[in-house]
């Protein structure tokens, strides 16, 4: 028995080292990736919490038109997965400098800045305003809400509102 074990031991690792396979060098293939993709991404509400949905198909040249953009809802494809819009805003103006960004609205802001539809405005215009200034990290973006009157809301960055 012992012998039988060895011998079929003996054949496999034969087999396994005779498969016709030829070792090669290293082969270089550029640098590993790393970090957060670029791209604008527009971020929606679901039951798990806020998702990205790059924008492939469009040019944006500034953070209204990326404001725009995220307030005509998710394509029909990710509403089919769940994901909706929560962000409604009356009048509003957008600038972005640097590492920070500010939303001057004209009307009241009624959520409490502290939920979903808060944080689908602040990381997409945080992820937009990382690839309008590729300098700007989309983790440092600071953005800030300012109602016509009271105190204004902020500033938040994305990780605030992302799960995980």
């Amino acid at each position: 028995m012992k012998v039988r074990a060895g011998v079929l031991v003996s054949v496999l690792g034969v087999a396994l080292v005779g498969c016709g396979v030829q070792p090669t060098g290293v082969i270089g293939a550029g640098e590993p990736a790393t970090g957060l993709t670029r791209g604008i991404r527009l971020y929606y509400a679901s039951d798990s919490g806020l998702r990205g949905v790059p924008v492939l198909d469009r040019e944006i040249e500034n953070l209204g038109s990326v404001v725009k953009l995220l307030a005509d809802g998710p394509p029909p494809a990710e509403q089919r997965d769940g994901l909706t819009n929560l962000v409604e805003l009356g009048g509003y103006t957008v600038t972005g400098r640097g590492a920070q960004v500010t939303v001057r609205l004209e009307d009241p802001y009624a959520p409490t800045g502290r939920d979903q539809g808060t944080g689908q405005l602040v990381c997409t215009l945080a992820r937009a305003q990382s690839v309008l200034d590729p300098k700007v990290r989309a983790d440092d973006v600071e953005v800030t809400l300012r109602q016509p009157e009271g105190p204004a809301l902020g500033p938040y960055r994305c990780a605030e509102f992302l799960n995980g």
